[in-house]
Parts: structure tokens; C-alpha cells; sequence
């Protein structure tokens, strides 16, 4: 396997910057909230979840498939000290092997308070009690995309691209 952390678990070169649609996975105990960039990596939209269990790898590559994405981003749960536990290790394992098998490559990203977030927003929506349960983990997935696809567009800038 190559040491750039641009290439797939298999060794398969991605550029960083490959245009394409990322794929923003909130992983919890249960379920796996799926966000979706568009094509130019701008907005983040919520497109639902994937029960976590022996149908997701199949659930997540269909959906792959469907919306043409080229990466993973997984947020990665920590405290407010920023420190890791328990929770992100366990995050950490599953998307990597993920990424294995799904063979793109995957980067991490803070997810710090999206479900406080995305609740918040929910209610300040309207959405009742069993609607929120529905819609919570792929707009939490959504809001830690789109800090993602924010900060990356933040550094080209600066770069003066």
C-alpha cells in the first residue's frame, strides 16, 4: 500500500482534489447517516441511513453506485477536549474497513455537537418527534460534510487557486 494518503486502501491512486461527489457517513452504534455532496463539492445534502449490520456494505455501495462518489468521509466522534475514546476508535475500525472493501479512500472529520445541530434544526423545523428519529443521523452526516467540503474550499482559497 502506498504511504500517500490520497490513494484506496488497495493501493489505487485518487487524486485529493478528484472531482466527484463525496459521501459523508455519520457512524453510529445502529445506524450509519449518509450525506452526499454534489459534483462540485460545494453543498452537502442528508440522503437517509444504512442500518449498521451485514446488509451495509451492500446498502452503501449501492448508493455509491447511484450517486457516482469518489471518497468517504467519516466524521469522527470526540470530546470537547478533542480527545478520542472508545466511540471513535470503534468509528475509526469500521471505516476503515469500509474503505477496504469498498475500495476509495476515506478521510475523518470532526463531527463534534452535528446531532445536537441537526436536532436543533429539525425542531426549529417543525419536524415531530418520530420524523426527527427518521431525518437525525443523515442531516447530523450532512452538517459534518458540509464543514468538510467548507474548509476544504477555505484552503484553495487561501492558496489562491
Amino acid at each position: 500500500m502506498s504511504d500517500d494518503p490520497s490513494s484506496t486502501p488497495s493501493g489505487t491512486y485518487v487524486p485529493p482534489d478528484r472531482t466527484g461527489r463525496v459521501l459523508g457517513l455519520d457512524i453510529g452504534a445502529k445506524r450509519i447517516g449518509i450525506a452526499i455532496s454534489d459534483d462540485t463539492g460545494v453543498i452537502a445534502s442528508p440522503v437517509g441511513f444504512v442500518g449498521r449490520g451485514p446488509k451495509s456494505l451492500a446498502e452503501l455501495r449501492a448508493l455509491i453506485e447511484r450517486y457516482g462518489a469518489v471518497r468517504l468521509i467519516a466524521g469522527l466522534p470526540a470530546g470537547l477536549s478533542g480527545r478520542e475514546g472508545p466511540q471513535a476508535m470503534d468509528t475509526r475500525i469500521y471505516a476503515d474497513a469500509l474503505a477496504t472493501a469498498l475500495d476509495l479512500p476515506l478521510d475523518y472529520w470532526d463531527e463534534r455537537l452535528t446531532t445536537t445541530i441537526a436536532e436543533r434544526s429539525l425542531i426549529a423545523n417543525g419536524a415531530r418527534r418520530d420524523k426527527r428519529r427518521e431525518q437525525i443521523d443523515s442531516v447530523a452526516a450532512a452538517i459534518m460534510l458540509q464543514s468538510y467540503l467548507d474548509a476544504k474550499k477555505n484552503r484553495r482559497n487561501r492558496a489562491g487557486r
